[in-house]
């Protein structure tokens, strides 16, 4: 067969398998559609199905077609990091200042914290920290994947409970977006190479010059013609923090970041994340299953997963009860934006991703990692969906 026939199997392959589990199982309440895809990219991934079936695994995803798939998922997770950047509203954030950096503070922190001591215990076994990462690099990368709050699938979960446009949705979504700021300012830290410390202090420098001009065209330009800039600028700043060695992903959240939600039809960019997670997303979801791994054994690999669900759970919920107690909150709220903070799939992925990439982790963390994202995501609604329940009934009943 042609390498466009077997590509055109995988994709069929892609696309098929996460839609009938989703819809035959009626997953939806505990694992959204994008949770069913990343998970299915696992299972067609060298741990699974090239482990049961290695020569029809070596047919359909031999290098040609890799080659192709990875194109495609590098373009769709720097548009979706992209829109992600764009749909940072800190306004508001900025207006409760106080409020919002304390508790963003805590909720990033305290997970941060346990998510560290988790690696300083992972890192004294072998097969964990990869090649070119030093210690420091290793604990910091996996605190923060313990840290993080998928932002995009945070306002898909909003959505599902009917608490988005809320008051409640709206703070928590505040106290994400500096999350999300924070988090890609500390993978940059990560990404440090004293090497190429001349690239990368030419990028920090020339960036804010071509974000300030990037800015005052967007601000003339039509709204037709921003989306062109954007993308435009969007190629150019992720090939900058690449040339860098800060990782193409890095860049391509600045290049987001830049702009105003504003000056884009809220509309069309809902329409565009829902596209972009419809067209060429589960491609990215499933070569991030192709670079899983089981190398150590499947029990080791779950045993770490656990690990770290249980210090990045913990940690966000101890975290907001600590917030709730300064600044006052009612009962209930805490544990309820601490459940729906500590989701992670999407921009811990993407974020594991850039650690894998850059060899500061190995094949079976990012496994472990990736195990982890998908049980934080699938715990989010169940435990949640009570809790927001019991709440509005207080609310509700009459003093």
């Amino acid at each position: 067969m042609s390498t466009s026939e077997i590509f055109l199997i995988a994709i069929s392959s892609i696309y098929t398998l996460p839609y009938l589990i989703w819809r035959i199982a009626r997953t939806d309440y505990f694992a959204p559609l994008v949770v069913v895809q990343i998970g299915t990219g696992i299972l067609l991934g060298p741990g699974v199905l090239g482990a049961v079936y290695p020569e029809y695994y070596s047919f359909v995803f031999n290098p040609s077609v890799l080659q192709a798939l990875n194109g495609i998922a590098w373009w769709a997770v720097m548009l979706f990091v992209w829109v992600a950047g764009i749909e940072l509203d800190l306004g508001k954030a900025w207006e409760y200042r106080l409020e919002s950096s304390v508790t963003a503070g805590l909720a990033l922190g305290v997970p941060l914290l346990f998510g560290c001591a988790a690696a300083m215990l992972i890192q004294f076994y072998p097969g964990w920290i990869g090649e070119r990462a030093m210690n420091w690099q290793f604990i910091l990368g996996i605190g923060m994947s313990c840290a993080v709050t998928a932002l995009p699938i945070l306002i898909l979960l909003l959505d599902k409970l009917r608490i988005l446009r809320h008051p409640l949705g709206q703070r928590i979504l505040r106290y994400a977006s500096l999350d999300d700021i924070a988090i890609w300012a500390i993978l940059s830290i990560i990404l440090l190479d004293w090497t190429r410390i001349g690239k990368q202090l030419t990028f920090l420098v020339l960036f804010p010059l071509f974000a300030y001009g990037v800015r005052r065209l967007m601000a003339w330009l039509p709204e037709r013609d921003r989306w062109y800039l954007g993308i435009i600028s969007l190629a150019f700043f992720g090939l900058g923090a690449d040339w860098a060695g800060l990782h193409f992903m890095v860049g391509a959240f600045l290049a987001g970041a830049i702009l105003d939600s504003a000056w884009f039809e809220h509309g069309r960019m809902d329409q565009l994340r829902q596209n972009l997670l419809l067209t060429v997303m589960p491609v990215f979801f499933l070569s991030t299953g192709l670079k899983t791994h089981w190398s150590s054994g499947g029990l080791e690999v779950l045993i770490a997963a656990g690990v770290l669900l249980i210090a990045s759970v913990s940690g966000k919920l101890l975290g907001l009860r600590l917030a709730g107690k300064l600044l006052n909150w009612q009962p209930g709220e805490a544990s309820i934006i601490g459940w729906l903070l500590q989701t992670k799939a999407l921009i811990m992925i993407i974020f594991a991703n850039v650690l894998l990439d850059k060899q500061i982790i190995t094949g079976q963390t990012f496994t472990a990692l990736l195990v982890m994202a998908l049980l934080s995501t699938m715990l989010t609604v169940p435990a949640v969906a009570p809790k927001l329940a019991r709440l509005q009934g207080r609310k509700n009943t009459p003093e």
